[in-house]
């Protein structure tokens, strides 16, 4: 075997070194060209009828936004993960993603509960949320952008319309167990008794996610309506359970004349799954619907179906939100020349994007939309007949004014206030992004 020279071994090493210093600079290199997008949507679990649809929501916009050549000269690099309605590891996965991957924006979440277990991530991390869901209000994040319904774009209206327009007296609340349904029925008990409706005339019912006995609530929704006084259901009920919970609805017949449902978490996508002729008149409040009529709203459906391949996939107002904040964070990160979190935050205020329904979605100073607000009533063929809207968008309240501890509360992310929660008596910022902590 032939020697090999100290001096030969040596120089081979140096040559070996240089080579992967120089592989380890075109790995960086392309890291630096790509801009990471996470995608953080329960995959599996009882949320996952709702937020798979969600997370090809965003690869569908990032793989359009790539054919038109990216961002900024990058491409957008997508990197999914699956919580997997575990809340707790909606924490880990939000870590992973800031820590491990280094992504520059996350969209994701679905329930109250998971958006509440990412937040304090994304703050310590300075991560930036996008929230595409329709939530109860009560907080205001530096670090998050709420492109879903606040209360008085969706729970408050659906109320109005149920009383001024059906003439309903008696209000069964009927919610999953967390804190969405909870807050949210807790400022729609203080608005109905501001209207005048007695604490008699409201019922409070809570159930486990994934509940799937409805017999004997149905029985007392039944009862309950039967005391001589228009009533309504008013469902924050999310997720799986609300498949045999309209089904307990036509078993027990509960029509929608004698007892209408509206429902704050029930879309097209959830209604594909089962038979919906029973359900006919029943209601739902969104900002979307796929039934609305605009040039945007068709080439919208129509992406959504060629992109997945097959033309009876429905759209649903989650999807819209995610479709609104995607587009504005590009917009943002154009606009700012960078995918920096703090620089595009700056820029995000007062972008204006076109919604699906026709009109122009705004980002405000407190992280929230102005969006119109739509009642639909529910259609043999599970779509939605856009029975009420409002005249114009409706600017999202980040603090509601029927809770005494938040009445006072505003949000301002900039100067010179510079606080989600900042009380107008006391000119004073509470110092956190949720109210109480």
């Amino acid at each position: 075997m032939k020697k090999v020279s100290l001096k030969t071994l040596i120089k081979a090493s140096q040559i070996i070194g240089m080579t992967a210093m120089s592989a380890g600079v075109s790995i960086a290199n392309a890291a630096d060209d790509t801009i990471k997008v996470g995608v953080l949507h329960s995959l599996s679990g009882t949320m996952a009828i709702s937020e798979t649809t969600l997370k090809d929501t965003v690869l569908m916009m990032i793989e359009e936004q790539n054919k038109k050549g990216g961002l900024l000269g990058k491409k957008l690099e997508p990197v999914v993960v699956d919580p997997a309605s575990n809340w707790p590891l909606f924490a880990e996965k939000t870590r992973e993603l800031l820590e491990k991957e280094d992504v520059d924006v996350i969209f994701g979440c679905w329930t109250s509960v998971s958006r509440k277990s990412v937040l304090p991530v994304v703050e310590e991390l300075n991560g930036l949320l996008f929230y595409p869901v329709q939530y109860e209000g009560e907080e205001s994040s530096y670090n998050v952008f709420y492109t879903g319904a606040a209360p008085n774009q969706q729970a408050i209206p659906a109320v109005d319309y149920l009383i001024n327009d059906l003439g309903v007296e008696r209000f069964v609340l009927a919610g999953t167990d967390y804190v969405y349904p909870r807050t949210t029925n807790k400022i729609l008990e203080s608005y109905l008794k501001s209207k005048g409706v007695a604490e008699k005339d409201i019922m409070v019912n809570y159930t486990p996610f994934g509940h799937s006995d409805w017999q004997t609530i149905v029985s007392d929704v039944k009862k309950f309506g039967s005391a001589g006084k228009k009533t309504a259901v008013v469902s924050t009920i999310n997720g799986d359970a609300n498949v045999p919970f309209y089904k307990e609805l036509a078993n027990q017949g509960v029509a929608s004349e004698d007892i209408p449902v509206v429902a704050f978490s029930v879309g097209e996508e959830e209604l594909s799954g089962f038979d919906t002729a029973p359900l006919v008149g029943h209601l739902a409040a969104w900002n979307y619907f796929q039934s609305a009529e605009s040039e945007a709203n068709d080439e919208f459906i129509e992406a959504w179906q060629n992109y997945i391949g097959d033309e009876d996939r429905v759209t649903n107002d989650p999807m819209e939100a995610t479709y609104i904040g995607f587009s504005m964070w590009a917009e943002a990160v154009e606009k700012a020349g960078s995918a920096d979190v703090d620089k595009v935050r700056s820029a995000m205020y007062g972008i204006e994007v076109p919604n699906l329904t026709g009109g122009t979605a705004v980002m405000n100073e407190n992280h929230h939309l102005s969006k119109p607000v739509l009642i639909g009533e529910i259609q043999e063929d599970g779509q939605f007949e856009i029975v009420w809207a409002t005249d114009a968008e409706v600017k999202g309240d980040a603090w509601t004014d029927y809770l005494p501890e938040s009445a006072n509360l505003i949000s301002d992310w900039t100067a010179p206030v510079n606080c989600g929660n900042y009380n107008t008596v006391t000119k004073t910022c509470g110092g956190s992004t949720v109210a109480g902590e």
